[in-house]
């Protein structure tokens, strides 16, 4: 079983993210770039890039092709453009490019940071009016909050990290025997010395 982070690092192997400024580029250079929000309709409708096509995660794959009642024909006649897809944070953005690429669309790249990052480069986003949004009801709205039910009851210590095999440093480790070794002990048992791998840090609150 992998967990979500291990799933984001699996598809990185194939899909390319690029940075805000990158984008900021892109769009300059190319005013037919198709900007793809994968993000839920109330996210969009909150905040989004200007010129953006909005598409749920959920229903891409039938919004890409003829014949469902998500069709959307920008998006079936899109396999041959430039697509930058976003989300909030950067990462239904990469699974979603990774489907674009399986469906057969040649040129797709994913917004690391999603809109939050772009935020952050202070970059401009719009409304459902298309009137700018204040930055300070940006930084608001982006800021992550979790209730208490959605934390982990009894955080694993370092099993909270993803360990991807497929990174060198990671070379040799087995995932689920770490995770083991990890694992809360019980009152009486000896606690195991922490044996130290390569890691990477999770993000607070993966999207």
């Amino acid at each position: 079983m992998q967990r979500f982070l291990e799933l984001i690092q699996d598809c990185l192997t194939e899909v390319q993210e690029i940075m805000p400024w990158d984008l900021e580029e892109r769009l300059a250079a190319n005013p037919d770039l198709l900007v793809l929000d994968v993000r839920e309709p109330l996210e969009f409708a909150a905040m989004r890039l200007a010129d953006s096509l909005n598409v749920p995660r959920g229903i891409l794959e039938s919004a890409c092709e003829w014949d469902y009642e998500e069709t959307l024909p920008e998006l079936v006649t899109a396999r041959g453009c430039e697509i930058v897809v976003v989300c909030r944070s950067g990462y239904r953005s990469v699974l979603a490019a990774h489907v674009l690429q399986v469906l057969g669309y040649q040129n797709v790249v994913s917004l690391k940071t999603g809109l939050r990052g772009w935020k952050d480069y202070e970059q401009p986003l719009v409304d459902v009016d298309g009137q700018s949004v204040d930055p300070e009801l940006a930084d608001e709205y982006f800021t992550p909050r979790l209730r208490r039910e959605q934390r982990h009851p009894n955080p694993p210590g370092l099993a909270r990290l993803a360990i991807n095999p497929r990174l060198p440093q990671n070379r040799g480790i087995d995932p689920q025997k770490q995770r083991e070794r990890e694992a809360p002990q019980q009152p009486g048992e000896c606690q195991p010395q922490p044996v130290p791998l390569g890691k990477y840090p999770g993000p607070q609150d993966p999207e």
